[in-house]
């Protein structure tokens, strides 16, 4: 339960803001995890009364992960950053990835200590590959870049998910999403992959609006953006097919259950850098 991880985070000098509510323990609680604590539970109360399909929308969203990773690492992509991990949650990126190449290397990076006191369960690769856990902000794009150097080789293609993220990034000159992800661009290497969902407002306009303002209420930014505000986040970038298209409509497994486009309200993409 979290009264052991705030134990545990406190025997290792890491300070948790257990009474402020945090995107990647929301998010747990959506997935039905338990390392949450009760401002979380509280916002994400209030997010689902605002949003009822939120549970829905989260495991869209981590299925989408799940493909994408797969259909990555089968395109020969050795090398993974995952920014904004959120709490592990297995199979975590890593272990998908691996289960098509086993020398895959990721390094994941996440602001929220919490994740940090959970960074063991990241590490757990295969002996070919290997994992490893930085702790930095997605606005300090170099910071983590630097510090994934050490296990990734950025002379080569990697594979940067930014998977629920960037809609907790506000636009700010010279400060927003694009401008994150123009950063990010920058030090990468040619073939490199790029994959993003991101919260929307195209399906339902109105519970998208009330679900924005519980975040910032919260003490979360948040910004919903549009399917062009996506596509301009995908610049210099080729987007395999089918595009930018909801969650659970990027390459769905065969059999997997119907979730509608409102339900997820989440658009995803997978990119080429050229």
């Amino acid at each position: 339960m979290p009264d052991g991880t705030a134990q545990q985070a406190a025997q290792h000098g890491i300070n948790l803001d257990i009474h402020r509510a945090h995107s990647a323990r929301m998010y747990d609680y959506y997935l039905g995890g338990v390392t949450n604590f009760p401002a979380d539970r509280e916002a994400a109360g209030r997010a689902l009364d605002a949003f009822p399909n939120a549970r829905i929308a989260a495991h869209a969203n981590r299925g989408f992960m799940h493909r994408s990773t797969r259909a990555i690492a089968a395109l020969g992509i050795d090398q993974f950053l995952d920014v904004g991990t959120g709490i592990p949650t297995s199979p975590n990126l890593h272990e998908i990835a691996q289960q098509v190449n086993p020398a895959v290397r990721a390094v994941y990076a996440d602001n929220d200590p919490i994740v940090l006191t959970h960074a063991e369960a990241l590490l757990d690769s295969t002996p070919e590959g290997r994992t490893a856990y930085v702790q930095g902000d997605v606005r300090d794009p170099g910071t983590i870049l630097d510090a994934a150097a050490e296990t990734l080789d950025l002379d080569r293609p990697v594979a940067l998910s930014m998977n629920a993220l960037l809609h907790f990034i506000a636009d700010r000159p010279g400060h927003g999403a694009a401008d994150i992800v123009a950063a990010f661009t920058a030090r990468l290497a040619p073939g490199s992959y790029l994959a993003i969902s991101h919260f929307t407002p195209d399906f339902e306009p109105e519970a998208t609006a009330r679900l924005v303002h519980v975040y910032r209420s919260s003490g979360t930014e948040a910004q919903a953006r549009t399917h062009a505000e996506l596509a301009a986040l995908f610049h210099g970038w080729h987007l395999l097919d089918p595009g930018i298209v909801s969650t659970p409509r990027w390459r769905p497994d065969p059999g997997t259950p119907a979730i509608t486009d409102e339900q997820a309200s989440c658009y995803a993409a997978v990119a080429r850098l050229r």
